[in-house]
């Protein structure tokens, strides 16, 4: 279902199937129990990311397809993004991050289990021009699995397998998609990303790595505070902030190449943040 609000350029994309997310997200599965089969240590918190969190995807992709549907309420999916996240910090628990010289305790939890849940829906609001999550997604993934230090093999697999099967997926969905993503997509890769910046220790650097998806996160947070302050005033045209541009003229693979460039920019600084 295409919303009414978003720019003239999308109404024609109405009857588009979603949910592909779940062909890599099942990739990325696969490869992640034979990963662990084979021994392989690390891999347990991208791959409970990736079944968590894409189960709460599919449930919310399966739900807009009844008719007027917007998926699950967020008052109720937020929770449940909160509570799911929890196995996965206990599997990626690492009290030393990035930048915090003594043991974080029991302050671990909250900040993983936000961190877990807000880098899933940060992904989730960067899915609204073809290519542009999937593009940012592969950035951030070879940026956690290659770049920042002290990935393991578990990891390093699962990850690189995620990157190979999103690959294979913008080719065939680059402007115009064929198929969109969809939340099993987007909140899978959040989630599994997110568990391994934690068990690699940098939880701290999660958005200078994924900094396109913060920005993305924070033009909609700053829209709707602004908006509510002003009774009706407005910052951008349109948030998330990638459709602003588009509403300036920009076409969807110019957005793309810019903010994937931006994405790379930031995973590199935040590779060298990591080796300070």
């Amino acid at each position: 279902m295409i919303q009414s609000e978003l720019p003239a350029e999308h109404q024609a994309k109405a009857g588009t199937p979603t949910g592909g997310g779940i062909l890599f997200v099942a990739i990325a599965i696969l490869s992640g129990l034979l990963a662990t089969l084979a021994g392989h240590a690390g891999a347990g918190p991208a791959l409970a990311g990736f079944v968590l969190g894409g189960l709460i995807g599919l449930a919310d992709d399966l739900r807009k397809l009844k008719v007027g549907s917007l998926g699950i309420p967020a008052r109720l999916k937020f929770p449940i993004q909160l509570l799911l996240a929890i196995p996965v910090a206990a599997l990626a628990h690492q009290e030393h991050q990035f930048g915090v010289p003594f043991a974080l305790g029991w302050l671990y939890w909250p900040l993983a289990v936000l961190a877990i849940a807000g880098c899933a829906n940060a992904v989730n609001l960067s899915d609204g021009i073809d290519g542009l999550a999937g593009g940012l997604s592969v950035i951030a993934l070879i940026g956690v699995s290659l770049l920042l230090p002290g990935a393991v093999a578990g990891e390093k697999a699962i990850a690189l397998a995620a990157v190979g099967a999103l690959l294979a997926f913008l080719f065939y969905n680059r402007h115009p998609a064929r198929v969109f993503m969809g939340d099993a997509g987007s909140l899978g890769i959040g989630y599994a990303l997110a568990g391994m910046a934690i068990q690699q220790g940098f939880v701290l650097l999660l958005p200078l790595l994924g900094l396109v998806f913060v920005i993305e996160t924070l033009s909609v947070m700053m829209q709707v505070a602004y908006f509510k302050a002003t009774g009706g005033r407005r910052i951008f045209k349109m948030t998330p902030i990638h459709y602003t541009f588009q509403l300036q003229g920009w076409s969807e693979n110019r957005i793309d190449a810019v903010f994937w460039t931006v994405g790379a920019f930031a995973a590199l600084a935040s590779a060298a943040a990591a080796r300070l």
